[in-house]
């Protein structure tokens, strides 16, 4: 009985992290101090912030690595009107779950905003970053890896995966107008939540 209930509820903390990673598909960078001590050893993860003018005159690889840290930093702050600069309106959004893919900005706001609420202590680590630029200098795809922690719930949890993205100039501008995250491996921490409230009977993340 005990084991039956045991791996329950580890299934429904794999499947609480799996939604909420995966619906916020492009939450995978930090401006933490944590990042800034990683990026020593990962020289493509998210740079300080430049001038303007600096990012103006920037070659276009140089352009769309500001764009993704720029809107990753923006969730990182709850700054959707920054994150809303960097999508395009008819975005479409696929997560590794079985679920219909989140087109348009949104709906990727409505789940970002759900899930966004959920989390506390959020940590993300973007790493081996590749970004390819095609012929006509008007589309872009990139992949990196990424960490993932936080509280969720209350409980501590922890993920790995990775993620593709196209981007396209628009007016100038690279935007994010596809992106397809896939989870690697998700667990449960067994250590304290850090002071923060345990759940009775934590929900489960809602699609």
């Amino acid at each position: 009985m005990n084991s039956k209930l045991s791996a329950g509820n580890s299934r429904r903390s794999i499947e609480r992290v799996v939604g909420v990673v995966l619906l916020l598909a492009l939450c995978l960078v930090t401006a933490s101090t944590a990042t800034a001590q990683k990026k020593k050893k990962n020289q493509d993860d998210t740079q300080p912030t430049p001038p303007a003018s600096v990012v103006a005159s920037a070659p276009d690889a140089q352009k769309i690595d500001y764009v993704i840290g720029e809107f990753l930093g923006a969730w990182q702050l709850g700054d959707v009107e920054k994150m809303h600069k960097d999508i395009a309106d008819d975005v479409s959004v696929v997560a590794g779950t079985w679920t219909p893919p989140a087109v348009g900005w949104t709906s990727y706001l409505a789940a970002y905003q759900a899930q966004r609420a959920r989390m506390q202590q959020v940590r993300l680590d973007r790493n081996n970053t590749l970004i390819r630029i095609a012929p006509s200098g008007l589309f872009a795809w990139v992949c990196y890896q990424w960490d993932f922690s936080a509280v969720v719930d209350g409980t501590p949890m922890a993920a790995e995966g990775q993620t593709s993205l196209v981007l396209e100039k628009k007016n100038e501008n690279w935007v994010i107008v596809h992106n397809h995250t896939s989870l690697v491996q998700a667990s449960q921490s067994t250590g304290p939540a850090s002071a923060a409230p345990q759940p009775a009977e934590p929900a489960p993340a809602k699609p």
